[in-house]
């Protein structure tokens, strides 16, 4: 069952997709992250997991 927010979540994942890029298919390592970068990958995260939860 998807509740409300969880659409939302939903969306907003697909949002990212389009717009944000995907790190993990450059081959970023972490360690070398900016903090620029490493905030888009933790939003990602977030909102992938909210979206799956």
């Amino acid at each position: 069952m998807v509740l409300m927010g969880q659409k939302f979540y939903i969306f907003l994942a697909k949002m990212n997709k389009a717009i944000l890029p995907s790190y993990t298919k450059q081959g970023l390592d972490l360690a070398k992250a900016t903090k620029f970068q490493l905030a888009i990958f933790g939003w990602r995260v977030f909102v992938t997991k909210r979206a799956l939860g």
